[in-house]
C-alpha cells in the first residue's frame, strides 16, 4: 500500500491530500529516509512524522485491506514508538 494511502487508512491524517502535502514538504520518513507519495509500506517499517515541536515514530504491524479503518482498530495496524 502506498504511504499516502496508508497514513489516511490508519487515521494518522484526516485526508489523503494532507498526507500528500506532508510527504511533499519532506516531513514523512520510512526507515529514516524521506519518501515520495508512491512509496510502498511494508510490515516492520518504521514511519517517522516530523512536526514543528515533536517527532512521532510508528511501527507498521499490518497493512489494512480497506480504504479506512475505525480509529478503535488503529492499534492493529501501527504501534507508537515515541
Amino acid at each position: 500500500m502506498r504511504i499516502d494511502k496508508f497514513l489516511n487508512a490508519v487515521n494518522l491524517t484526516k485526508r489523503r491530500t494532507v498526507a500528500q502535502d506532508m510527504i511533499g514538504e519532506g516531513v514523512v520518513y520510512i526507515n529514516d529516509k524521506a519518501v515520495k507519495p508512491a512509496k510502498n509500506v511494508a510490515v516492520g517499517d518504521i514511519i517517522t512524522l516530523v512536526y514543528l515541536e515533536k517527532q512521532m515514530r510508528y511501527e507498521v504491524l499490518a497493512i489494512p485491506t480497506l480504504k479506512s479503518t475505525p480509529k478503535s482498530q488503529q492499534n492493529l495496524y501501527i504501534k507508537e514508538l515515541s
